[in-house]
């Protein structure tokens, strides 16, 4: 735990009065990228920093990483005002996510679920899912358009125009998302468990640079984009 949530923090009030929480999910061993992706330098922060820095823009945020790094987490994100608790993960996705929602308050009324390893996703894409959720969403995607031809892996052409490619952060009342967790189902994504159990999921508009790190060449990619975007700032 790295704050005590019923004190006030950084002029925010109770952490644990607010209403809007990120579940940002760091558990995966990173076997594809070959190390620690979270730690990785991108500009003069880690991965793991850039995400969790937008993710409390909306609001409190909780941290699942891997058993074992949880202490280097926790040393990482000492200093930022919202990050409430860093907590061990599970065997899959799903499993950490359901260990992330467990140190949120139950007042919390919009939940998201964020990759900590998408370090370059706004902080109006996240107030964008959240008044999604807040228009009465059970669930909020952000999507881009598919550019390249599609095709089934057995054979068929899939079109392009009726598919998106999906992102995070994706956001959630709290009741849907808790009640598609209480099942222990796994997914390759929450708003998929969450349409399982007869939520509605809403698109919005996602972001060329909310790129998911996966291979090391991927950083490149990110820090194009993060000098594109401080250029612009």
């Amino acid at each position: 735990m790295l704050v005590d949530m019923s004190g006030s923090h950084a002029g925010y009030g109770p952490l644990s009065s607010l209403d809007v929480w990120t579940v940002v999910v760091s558990a995966g061993q990173g076997e594809r990228f070959g190390a620690d992706k979270s730690v990785a330098s991108l500009g003069d922060k880690t991965v793991l920093e850039h995400s969790v820095d937008a993710a409390q823009t909306v609001g409190a945020v909780v941290v699942v990483t891997a058993a074992d790094r949880c202490q280097a987490v926790e040393d990482l994100l000492e200093d930022v005002e919202k990050v409430a608790a860093v907590v061990a993960g599970g065997a899959t996705r799903a499993a950490s996510v359901r260990a992330g929602l467990a140190a949120v308050p139950a007042t919390a009324e919009v939940l998201l679920v964020h990759d900590g390893a998408r370090p370059l996703a706004s902080p109006a894409l996240f107030a964008a899912v959240v008044e999604a959720v807040r228009q009465g969403a059970d669930a909020v995607i952000p999507g881009l358009a598919a550019t390249d031809s599609l095709r089934w892996s057995q054979g068929g052409v899939l079109d392009r125009n009726q598919v998106v490619i999906v992102q995070t952060p994706q956001g959630f009342s709290a009741e849907a998302l808790r009640r598609a967790h209480q099942g222990q189902g796994e997914a390759t994504d929450d708003a998929s468990l969450v349409e399982t159990h007869g939520g509605q999921v809403e698109v919005v508009a996602g972001e060329t640079g909310n790129i998911k790190v996966t291979h090391v060449e991927d950083l490149a990619i990110l820090n194009h984009h993060l000098k594109l975007r401080n250029t612009d700032a």
